[in-house]
């Protein structure tokens, strides 16, 4: 019996209409890649055109707000487009951990001027939080910003920023990155940063890529004295850390999830594999063995879902969350390292080789969910700081913590 929601008929035409745009406009070599470092120039400059025209429809960041250039549409719509979105492998997140912050700590000018275009598809944004020399602990910032008349001129370094470049395009990267600096290093932490927009390119800025496991989608960036206007800083001067809070929320999984990620397709292709794969007169997953491999990363995957849509619900219907987002986030990061080792054991060393080579198990996809797996173990932090969070929301640790506030909390903005 599969999980799902039950849906009316208006949210049935809805999705007949999202499988018949995608069937009339995106045509097969336009869909991504298995592996990003494939997608060609060709395939950014129609995802790039498709995605403001998306938008035009609400599809785009369908929960947020329509007077920013948002869908203004209901969590059942991004479910359904998220499930839709995913089957056809349309490239498309829904959200962005900078409109959080912009919703909660942003003035009217600096939503018209960052917010609109971000909601309307026509530029891209990527967090820096990671200095070099510090990862874990962001009160102890060392990257500085210094005022310079009514303008700040920005000083540091930061390591492992996620994005994906765009080939052929002035700039490849970003179009902004956000993040913290250090306004006042003589402010006692929590009350000693800013939090920045950073237009890209500036004079004075440096992107460079990574080549790292997961692939070529992280980056280093390098700053000496990049300047941004006054409009630049989200917040007060030295209110950085509160105003981080409000998506550093949503990046511990504060927002849920609307359906499945693409990386919990892991265990359907793993009983598929098991299913189709014969050995012998019979199949894989006749051996008991694999049979129970298969099972419980079937059921471990139902029991992210679950977490995640559950999360995700709180959040559209504006309740006060505490840890189920920080619960479903550590549930996430370790039943994917689980899946990881249960394809290799099911699928054997063919489950390493990459998308070149003709024996890869499912055109080389689990090979590129290995690497991806690895890195998502530190992504927004390490597994085990995610437990840390999530004890201080329960309330077992030596210091208890309450939610940051987030648009679905804090304003009178759905997102």
């Amino acid at each position: 019996m599969e999980f799902g929601l039950a849906y009316t008929e208006e949210q049935i035409a809805f999705r007949q209409e999202v499988q018949d745009w995608i069937a009339e406009n995106v045509p097969d070599n336009m869909k991504s890649p298995i592996d990003n470092r494939d997608a060609s120039e060709e395939q950014w400059a129609f995802w790039h055109a498709m995605h403001q025209e998306m938008a035009r429809k609400g599809w785009l960041f369908p929960t947020y707000p329509k007077q920013y250039g948002g869908g203004g549409l209901s969590g059942d719509h991004e479910t359904i487009l998220a499930e839709e979105f995913s089957k056809n492998r349309i490239p498309w997140s829904g959200s962005s951990l900078l409109f959080a912050t912009l919703l909660v700590w942003g003035t009217e000018e600096q939503k018209q001027k960052f917010l609109t275009p971000l909601l309307k598809g026509e530029k891209i944004a990527w967090q820096k939080l990671t200095e070099p020399k510090g990862g874990a602990d962001l009160a102890n910032y060392q990257s500085r910003a210094v005022r310079d008349g009514d303008d700040w001129l920005l000083t540091g370094s930061n390591v492992f920023i996620s994005g994906t470049p765009r080939p052929g395009w002035e700039p490849a990267g970003p179009d902004y990155i956000y993040g913290p600096m250090l306004t006042d290093p003589d402010a006692p932490r929590h009350r000693n940063l800013g939090y920045f927009i950073i237009p890209v390119p500036s004079e004075g800025l440096a992107v460079q890529e990574m080549n790292l496991l997961p692939g070529f989608d992280q980056h280093a960036i390098f700053m000496d004295n990049v300047r941004v206007g006054s409009d630049h800083l989200i917040g007060g001067e030295t209110q950085g850390w509160q105003v981080m809070g409000a998506h550093l929320e949503q990046e511990h999984g504060g927002r849920g999830k609307a359906t499945a990620s693409p990386r919990d397709a892991f265990a359907s292709q793993m009983v598929d594999y098991a299913r189709e794969t014969v050995v012998g007169d019979t199949n894989l997953g006749s051996d008991p063995v694999l049979q129970q491999l298969a099972m419980e990363a079937t059921v471990d995957s139902y029991r992210d879902e679950l977490l995640g849509k559950r999360t995700y619900w709180m959040y559209q219907s504006r309740m006060e969350l505490s840890y189920e987002g920080n619960l479903g986030d550590v549930h996430n990061r370790e039943h994917q390292l689980r899946n990881t080792i249960r394809v290799r054991d099911v699928m054997g060393m063919y489950a390493l080789l990459d998308r070149n080579d003709s024996r890869a198990p499912q055109g080389g996809a689990q090979e590129v969910s290995q690497r991806d797996k690895a890195g998502q173990r530190h992504a927004g932090g390490s597994t085990n700081i995610a437990k840390v969070i999530l004890a201080r929301k329960i309330g077992i640790s030596r210091t208890q913590m309450r939610s940051a506030p987030t648009p679905a909390t804090a304003t009178d903005y759905g997102s």
